[in-house]
């Protein structure tokens, strides 16, 4: 019955959720991964983003979603993990209402600044935030988005205050960046680089534990100032707990196969984030992990959500 139950699946199209609007790091992974398994499946796999809301009402879709794998979710740092630890009333559990099946790309992050700013690496930003009479300003993509919660981390890694300065969304942050009204910020590497690399900003660190292929001249601040230190985003795919173990199974299979794919990994590579395809045990238990580490960042931080 259950070989028969996977022989047969999908028997009609596959809806992929983001909670993302179009062009964000989930967004792009998991288009690349639903038109590659269009061409493996009977059925097209198609991406629906229910932006909004901080990742919860795409989530929560899925949560309540039929569990016969059909529905699945890509979800990032934010939503599937985040989320839980600075929300009190949040409407899913990441843990209880999901079926884990894998990770999909890691998303490098870092501190960027304007080029006034005095220092150029991890040892010259430690000093520099020692130093400061007030606590150094740090541009935000929005309060509890993963590059916040990275800064958070950071900071209490290095024992060091840093004023977080919130704003809607990525752009607005960078456009202040390169304005030189805000002189550091927390990003994605890919987000920065095309702005370090036209000279409007500088790479202070990755957050990421080794070099980044794509950016080997950039230290990270485990190799400098903070040993053992890593903090990135991510982004992971899961379905509706209750899924059928097989459909899970075959899902992971066909997704992994996928981000191995030689040509799909140099697209995921070029949008600034890294392949990382798991088992679904081995993503089970990383968002275990995940939760747990952000739940106590937001503690110590005293980072809490309303809504």
């Amino acid at each position: 019955m259950a070989a028969r139950a996977q022989a047969a699946w999908p028997d009609r199209p596959v809806r992929i959720v983001v909670p993302f609007p179009p062009g964000q790091s989930t967004d792009i992974v998991a288009r690349l991964v639903a038109d590659a398994l269009s061409a493996r499946w009977p059925h097209r796999v198609v991406v629906e983003n229910r932006g909004g809301g901080a990742g919860v009402p795409g989530m929560e879709s899925v949560a309540r979603a039929a569990a016969d794998g059909t529905t699945l979710v890509a979800g990032s740092i934010g939503p599937m993990a985040v989320n839980a630890a600075v929300m009190p009333r949040l409407p899913y559990d990441p843990e209880r209402d999901f079926a884990p099946i894998t990770n999909l790309s890691m998303v490098p992050l870092c501190i960027v600044a304007h080029p006034s700013f005095p220092a150029s690496d991890p040892a010259g930003f430690l000093a520099a935030a020692r130093a400061a009479a007030q606590p150094l300003d740090v541009a935000t993509a929005g309060p509890a988005s993963g590059a916040h919660m990275a800064a958070e981390l950071l900071a209490h890694r290095l024992g060091v205050r840093l004023n977080m300065v919130h704003y809607r969304g990525s752009g607005p942050a960078v456009t202040d960046l390169v304005a030189g009204n805000v002189r550091l910020m927390t990003d994605s590497l890919a987000s920065a680089l095309p702005q370090v690399r036209a000279g409007r900003l500088k790479l202070i660190g990755v957050s990421t534990a080794q070099r980044v292929s794509w950016a080997p001249d950039v230290p990270t601040f485990a190799e400098t100032v903070a040993p053992g230190h890593e903090a990135v985003g991510w982004n992971g795919l899961a379905a509706p707990a209750g899924t059928p173990a097989e459909i899970l199974r075959r899902i992971n299979a066909d997704v992994v196969a996928v981000l191995r794919d030689p040509a799909i990994m140099r697209r995921i590579e070029e949008a600034g984030m890294i392949a990382d395809p798991q088992t679904t045990e081995q993503f089970a238990a990383f968002l275990r992990a995940e939760i747990l580490r952000w739940r106590e960042v937001a503690r110590i931080a005293n980072v809490v959500l309303e809504g």
